[in-house]
């Protein structure tokens, strides 16, 4: 049933993944992507209780690890370097690093607030 969550999950995020390809093929896409995907991940992972594990599952490795996508990262960062860009590459990585991390602070920040919001 585990794996069930991620498989089913990881199809939902690479095709969504995809269409944000289609839609907007630049790397400046997939930076996006991964700032967006650390954020909901924080988000997920704060507030999805852990007994609640398939929905964990579904959405963090699956959704989550399907619509990031560290290889098209390394990629895009091999590609700046072979076009004589290597300040270029240094700062995606450093820029994805440092923000991927603040998107995963901010998401579970989030969520800590939502959390205590009173009942309605």
């Amino acid at each position: 049933m585990r794996l069930a969550a991620v498989a089913a999950g990881g199809a939902l995020g690479s095709a969504a993944r995809y269409g944000v390809g289609l839609l907007w093929p630049h790397p400046t896409a997939t930076l996006i992507v991964n700032l967006v995907g650390c954020a909901v991940l924080g988000f997920v992972v704060e507030a999805v209780p852990a007994r609640r594990r398939l929905l964990r599952l579904f959405l963090g490795p699956g959704v989550l690890g399907g619509f990031t996508t560290f290889s098209t990262y390394a990629v895009e960062t091999r590609v700046l370097v072979a076009d004589g860009r290597p300040g270029t590459a240094v700062a995606y990585v450093l820029g994805t690093l440092v923000g991927a991390l603040t998107a995963l602070y901010l998401g579970t920040l989030a969520a800590r607030l939502l959390d205590r919001r009173p009942a309605a």
